[in-house]
């Protein structure tokens, strides 16, 4: 036992250790210290050259003991010992580059700066100080001093192998070796400028432009010149000229490029930044949340007394138990037992109820069998349950080093792990419990998940809120983290109308994402996105950077109710389609019916949270399974991903921290508005009764052409090709109703075209011609 603890101990040490060094108060005092320790060294080195103290000093160094000796050297026996060891003893001058680095070495600890790419340059100067040791000892310039024992010895060592000569050469191709490797100064370099010095010497020496005065001449019109005899022999050029008195332009060379332009703008611009429009801003602060004592009291009676209990239940069954384990959680506590041989898992399952009377607990739960272990698994709830605070998960390594698209803290699971999930990889998620279970609560800690992680530019919200009041907090955040409708006032959406019209809206953005993605020949939005940051994709060409978009809806059954089908078919085919082009859905009830969660919403929402229930019925609603009618509330949740379940106490943020996150990042400089999404103006609009005939816009014959010839009657379509807003593109679209050459409106989906080619189209228009 005394070899596993201590084994088991290990770990924490060395995390604790890593975390002393990673601290960076901890890596403040070490720069401040080795900063120091530069300027000792330089103010030592400097003293060591005056007016030859390192001649006077040196006699004096065998007594450092002694008080009595004075030194030169303006730091004292220290300065005059270690200029001693590093110049005479060591490197010579070129000692002096040692306190350079450690001033830049202690001034990027200082500042925050990585060394992990810091270590080339110790290394290169480390060879640096070897070469010039050796070169000062080459030329013979005062060994002792100049080059130090180190340069003296190894250049009698080299000599005695190589020769001077060879000793020459060595030193020479370190020297080219250096600059090519450290400065890619290569050959061609030279060339090219030599070339060019060539070139503007040759401009500057030639003559002014001589214009010949153009004369008849009969063989003028029979003439014909081959461009590339022009281009390649100047000299015909000339003789043509004089022969038949003509003027002739000088040809210009089309200007290649020598290299892929992409790499070109990076190489001289450095990789887009979509963070460069608020570069300033500052991520919120882990002292905005509050400090929960979140330490797991162990209560050795508590458990015995539950052990024991679970035995005694099972031994009246004539169940045997080989073995039984406790994990310790936040909420509830996980025995882990192994019953005899030849015992029926069936027959434990259904003593569940039994074991609950036993131990007097407000629900238990049967894990029958533990997926991937050979263990059955008994939660009973404690008595004392655990906070565990949004601060804590916030603050965890798991979290701050997860490399995910869109981490989301949820909160601990039952080995107090932090428990973390990508919302990119969900893709979309599903949240149900009765009222008052940490539904509301569960939201506000995704949300504040990905306002810790995720820049402005990076990710958008679309909120619903039909309660109004649950998620008004996050108003402060509109021009930060927010989108809406360019109509919009508020950018939490409380109407059912506006909500219609936002996820129509949001399916027109979807569609008009997965065309850039086609014209940018990628998959997905993390493609996309890398290929415009490396500035292989051409703004002008309509590419843009794509942030997230995130659908938060906090009751979905009061929209079901008051809305129906015009909610439930455009969330249907965004949960099917969106997730490619980054657009997620997060939809939460407390009515988890089988006509709000239908069998279209569960097919598209694989990832889902349950909150405590009332009945096993809206357990298997949600979960396909039951266990959240066993749940013990207060934020007690159970999470699928797939095929397993697991139990997570939901981290708790309470309103008064969402408050002051929300202000905090309020009160820094915004962009001019919310993420604007496309326009939709609903199924009343676009009428042919309100379009005036004669009053057409002077793109309509385009527009009518381009829609007839691809077949697609979208607004998007010609936003594309006819570089317009979408509003022009509406009304252009209405008035191509109004024309007969389009069908009316239908949803989200691309309206008709009635016109099936464009001879049909042109004797349409030849015909409204002579009619006005």
């Amino acid at each position: 036992m005394a070899k596993s603890n201590k084994s088991s101990s290990n770990p924490s040490v060395f995390k604790k250790t890593n975390a002393f060094f990673e601290s960076r108060k901890t890596q403040s005092i070490i720069g401040l210290f080795l900063f120091l320790i530069s300027i000792f060294l330089i103010a030592s080195f400097i003293s060591y050259f005056t007016n030859h103290n390192w001649e006077k000093d040196q006699s004096q160094l065998n007594f450092i003991a002694d008080r009595s000796i004075e030194v030169n050297n303006y730091l004292g026996k220290i300065g005059a010992t270690v200029s001693q060891f590093f110049i005479f003893d060591g490197f010579g001058i070129a000692a002096f580059i040692i306190p350079v680095l450690l001033f830049f070495t202690g001034l990027y600890l200082t500042v925050g700066v990585s060394l992990k790419k810091r270590f080339w340059s110790w290394s290169w100067a480390i060879l640096g100080m070897i070469w010039i040791a050796l070169t000062f000892a080459a030329i013979d310039l005062l060994h002792s001093t100049v080059s130090g024992k180190i340069g003296y010895e190894l250049h009698e060592y080299l000599q005695d192998y190589v020769g001077k000569l060879g000793l020459t050469l060595s030193l020479l191709f370190g020297f080219l070796f250096y600059i090519t490797i450290r400065f890619n100064f290569l050959p061609e370099k030279f060339l090219e400028l030599f070339k060019r010095n060539k070139d503007e010497s040759i401009e500057n020496l030639e003559e002014p432009e001589t214009i010949i005065p153009i004369v008849e001449n009969p063989i003028i019109k029979n003439f014909s010149l081959n461009e590339d005899d022009v281009e390649n022999n100047q000299e015909s050029i000339e003789k043509i000229t004089e022969d038949l008195g003509i003027d002739i332009a000088p040809i210009e060379k089309e200007i290649l490029a020598d290299e892929n332009m992409a790499a070109t703008l990076v190489q001289k611009h450095g990789e887009f930044d979509p963070r460069l429009e608020l570069s300033n801003y500052k991520f919120p602060t882990l002292n905005l949340l509050k400090d929960y004592d979140d330490s797991i009291a162990v209560d050795q009676d508590e458990l015995e007394s539950n052990k024991n209990r679970i035995v005694d239940t099972l031994n009246n069954y004539k169940i045997g138990i080989k073995h039984i384990k406790a994990t310790v959680g936040p909420t509830v506590t996980l025995y882990e037992i192994v019953p005899d041989d030849g015992i029926r898992i069936a027959k434990i399952k259904n003593l569940e109820d039994d074991i609950a009377l036993s131990l007097s607990a407000l629900g238990i739960r049967i894990i029958a069998p533990i997926p991937g272990k050979g263990t059955i698994g008994i939660e009973v709830p404690n008595k004392k349950p655990t906070i565990v605070s949004m601060k804590s998960v916030i603050s965890s390594l798991r979290f701050q080093n997860a490399h995910m698209e869109l981490p989301v803290a949820l909160g601990k699971t039952i080995s107090n792990e932090t428990f973390v999930v990508d919302l990119a990889k969900m893709p979309h998620l599903l949240m149900a419990g009765a009222t008052g279970q940490g539904k509301s609560v569960g939201l506000n800690a995704v949300l504040a998940s990905l306002l810790y992680k995720k820049h402005p530019a990076e990710v958008k919200f679309i909120l619903v809120d039909p309660k109004k009041v649950e998620l008004t907090l996050f108003n402060k955040i509109e021009r930060h983290y927010l989108a809406k409708l360019p109509d919009s006032e508020e950018a939490i959406i409380n109407d059912t109308s506006k909500v219609i019209n936002t996820l129509n809206s949001l399916c027109i953005e979807m569609d008009n994402r997965y065309d850039l993605l086609k014209l940018g020949m990628v998959r997905n939005i993390k493609e996309y996105n890398t290929k415009f940051v490396q500035r292989k994709l051409n703004p002008e060409h309509g590419h843009r950077y794509l942030p997230y978009i995130i659908l938060v809806i906090d009751e979905f059954a009061d929209l079901i109710m008051t809305a129906g089908k015009e909610i439930e078919m455009p969330i249907s085919r965004l949960a099917q389609l969106a997730r490619a082009i980054g657009i997620h859905l997060i939809v939460a009830t407390q009515r988890p019916s089988v006509n709000v969660i239908t069998g279209i919403i569960k097919a598209n929402f694989p990832s889902r949270i349950a909150f405590r229930v009332t009945s096993k019925i809206d357990s298997r609603t949600i979960l396909d399974s039951s266990g959240a009618d066993q749940l013990v509330g207060k934020g007690d949740m159970l999470y699928s991903g797939g095929s397993d379940l697991i139990r997570v106490q939901c981290a708790f943020i309470d309103t008064p921290e969402v408050e002051k996150i929300t202000e905090y990042i309020g009160s820094q400089r915004a962009y001019a508005d919310a993420y604007l999404l496309p326009e939709y103006s609903g199924e009343d609009s676009g009428t042919s009764i309100d379009i005036d005939l004669g009053d057409r816009d002077e793109l309509f014959n385009d527009a009518a052409r381009i829609i007839v010839n691809a077949q697609q009657g979208s607004a998007s379509l010609l936003q594309r090709k006819l570089k317009l807003g979408y509003n022009r593109a509406g009304r252009l679209i209405d008035q191509l109703e109004a024309a007969g050459i389009v069908g009316q409106f239908e949803g989200s989906k691309a309206r008709q075209v009635l016109v099936h080619n464009e001879i049909a189209l042109n004797q349409l228009l030849e015909n409204d011609k002579n009619n006005n």
